[in-house]
């Protein structure tokens, strides 16, 4: 295992960051965070990078523990935060042989690390490129090529596509891929793209600082209680009530908007029609998604009407 964090608690004052918050990472796993903010998904992240000591509980990566030994845990892991951070008046290659220095590489040893995080990460024939005329998509290549020169075992990212076009978020995620395959790196991932946590072997749900779900994008999926009903009424809170009156199904009102529950909703629909006249300005039927997950395992104003 190279990552354990038991029951750590972290505050903010009064707030409360995180709260008993538990969660294990092994080699070659790609594990996704997905928050609302102020989920504690960034102080999760501190965390592990040990950028912040946690205030109780215990995080251990590759069986150092993150308090007493954050010299050990930096020395193997790499981190690419959400902001892009390349010296965009260096090359590609400079910008990776002055970050090696700071890890006390040097040599041959820092050149030939360079050249390989290169040639996997698909930009050796770009390594004379400055930062300043790289696109997104080699930007976060180059930063992820940077993080690899030390040879962590475990690799975090913050919101790693942010700002990237489809094309090079695709590109990135196979980079990654291959790099889990290549190298068993264990990946943590915070991300608030839907189709990028698809990507991920396992999902952890954050909101106010709990771990409101995890599993596979799969398995998060079947909590859902067959297909979704979207419906926007005229007066959502009237709707509701109409709806808990009537039916036992699982209700959701999200912003305004209500999501039902059913296993046979075609055959649902007509009959909340019916319930609501003149309700009903819009109604639409889908498989679950992740979107639909989320929405339910962090939205504090749902409210669930149980079969």
């Amino acid at each position: 295992m190279l990552l354990a964090v038991e029951n750590v608690t972290h505050r903010y004052g009064s707030l409360i960051a995180l709260d008993g918050f538990a969660m294990h990472l092994n080699r070659r796993e790609i594990v996704g965070l997905l928050g609302p903010n102020g989920s504690g998904k960034s102080t999760l992240l501190r965390l592990l990078s040990t950028q912040t000591r946690p205030q109780s509980g215990r995080v251990e990566v590759c069986g150092f523990d993150t308090a007493k030994h954050p010299q050990a845990v930096r020395a193997r892991i790499g981190v690419v935060f959400q902001t892009q951070t390349l010296d965009k008046l260096l090359t590609i290659e400079e910008n990776l042989l002055a970050c090696g220095a700071f890890y006390g590489l040097s040599g041959r040893t820092l050149h030939e690390r360079a050249r390989q995080a290169m040639q996997q990460l698909g930009i050796w024939d770009r390594r004379a490129e400055l930062g300043k005329n790289l696109s997104g998509g080699l930007q976060r290549r180059a930063e992820i090529a940077r993080a690899l020169l030390h040879e962590p075992q475990m690799l975090i990212l913050d919101e790693p596509t942010t700002g990237l076009d489809p094309v090079a978020r695709d590109e990135f995620w196979k980079a990654i891929e291959e790099l889990r395959e290549k190298r068993s790196t264990a990946i943590i991932v915070s991300t608030h793209l839907y189709e990028e946590a698809e990507r991920c072997d396992t999902l952890i749900l954050l909101d106010k600082g709990h771990r409101v779900a995890e599993g596979s994008p799969s398995e998060l999926r079947a909590t859902i209680g067959g297909q979704v009903i979207e419906l926007k009424a005229r007066n959502p809170q009237e709707a509701l009530e109409i709806l808990q009156a009537k039916f036992t199904l699982p209700v959701r009102l999200v912003d305004g908007v209500l999501w039902v529950e059913s296993e046979q909703a075609h055959l649902m629909i007509p009959r909340l029609v019916d319930a609501m006249p003149g309700q009903v300005l819009s109604i639409g039927l889908h498989q679950p998604t992740l979107a639909d997950v989320f929405r339910k395992a962090t939205s504090s104003t749902s409210i669930a009407v149980h079969a």
